[in-house]
């Protein structure tokens, strides 16, 4: 296995490549979804119907711009946003205009996935610092219980990154797609239990020992 991180050094070498580089996050977020969706594409997923459940921060924004990307490859999606549209992140924002100049359909989410043949899970990223409870969990445990496939954007939604413990409701995943590199908790035997067949997707943010936390 190649080299593993934690939460921190992710974050750092995200706002090393962003601030100090100066690789904007929207390119950044372009080349993890292009790696995602083509992991989705050549993966042996059923992609009659696709579901995208996508919440409101960045990594909600990976996952529209995935549903982009599959919709332009005439993949049929459908879009679930666990959130107003008005209280995205700004990248997130951006996406959500680019989708629906594409007319892809954004409803809201619920627990109702009947006919999803695969679902790609963009709700939490590895910043969740807190149990997943109430709706989230609803949706979560729709997610596990459905018949679809489940891939995960850069963390199965849940999931601890730093220890590969589930915190409350958690995806589990048939495949992930983690960014620039697994993070710790990935490579745990718990955590692989979750993650599912791991793959690791080079979007131009690289650790060394100058700024490596």
């Amino acid at each position: 296995m190649a080299k593993t991180v934690s939460i921190a050094q992710a974050r750092q070498g995200d706002s090393h490549t962003i601030q100090e580089i100066g690789i904007p996050s929207l390119v950044l977020m372009e080349r993890a979804a292009l790696g995602a969706t083509s992991r989705i594409l050549n993966g042996g997923f059923d992609l009659a119907n696709v579901l995208v459940f996508a919440g409101t921060g960045n990594n909600g924004g990976d996952g529209l711009a995935i549903a982009r990307m599959l919709h332009v490859r005439d993949v049929k999606v459908t879009v679930m946003l666990t959130g107003s549209e008005d209280r995205t992140s700004s990248e997130t924002a951006q996406q959500l205009k680019i989708l629906h100049y594409y007319k892809i359909p954004v409803i809201p989410a619920s627990t109702d996935l009947t006919g999803y043949t695969t679902i790609v899970d963009a709700i939490f990223g590895i910043g969740l610092d807190r149990p997943v409870e109430g709706k989230f969990a609803d949706w979560i445990n729709a997610i596990n219980a459905s018949a679809a496939k489940v891939y995960s954007v850069d963390v199965p939604s849940g999931l601890n990154a730093d220890t590969g413990e589930p915190q409350g409701a958690t995806v589990k995943a048939d495949a992930t797609s983690s960014f620039a590199y697994a993070k710790n908790g990935f490579v745990t035997e718990q955590g692989k239990q979750y993650t599912g067949k791991l793959y690791v997707e080079d979007i131009g943010v690289y650790l060394d020992d100058h700024y490596e936390a």
